[in-house]
């Protein structure tokens, strides 16, 4: 691989990482709340709209970051009872077009989603729900960042796997 491509791919990779593993502490926040949320429903029959809404708050970020991370790592989704009988240079070719086909993916939804981002935070878009967590517009904001980062992981895997191909 090229010193710029390792470079860059390097960079790519360290900072998803980061990204993933920061994001990984949410999971924690996320179980504490719902359980706190169980707790007190059914415990002591105290319900919060507020404290059920922050469950899928948390979760945003965890989905929307954390697929960058699964691609990261290799635990994205594949139909590897096919994928593990191929001959490793198809291997990198079907990585290569998937990378590929996963960035247009993340173009396609930054793109269809700005709109939508843009539209909720001109009119500072909240609950619709009394006693919920305003701010809405904050958390849709993730969904273009999320696909931004899964742009720039795909783009890593992509010359990692068209520069392996390459050389074999």
């Amino acid at each position: 691989m090229a010193p710029s491509a390792e470079k860059l791919t390097g960079g790519i990779d360290r900072f998803v990482d980061l990204v993933g593993r920061a994001t990984s502490w949410l999971a924690l926040v996320l179980a504490l709340v719902m359980g706190s949320n169980v707790l007190l429903r059914y415990g002591f029959s105290i319900g919060s709209i507020a404290m059920q809404e922050l469950e899928w708050h948390i979760m945003v970020p965890i989905c929307v970051f954390g697929m960058s991370y699964a691609l990261r790592h290799g635990e994205h989704v594949r139909v590897d009872v096919l994928f593990q009988y191929f001959h490793p240079r198809n291997k990198l070719l079907i990585e290569l077009i998937t990378s590929v086909a996963g960035m247009a993916l993340c173009v396609l939804v930054i793109w269809l989603c700005i709109p939508y981002v843009l539209q909720s935070w001109s009119i500072g878009e909240g609950t619709a729900n009394p006693g919920g967590i305003d701010y809405r517009y904050v958390v849709k904001s993730l969904i273009p960042l999320g696909f931004a980062l899964f742009f720039l992981q795909s783009l890593s895997e992509a010359i990692k796997s068209f520069t392996a191909w390459r050389s074999t």
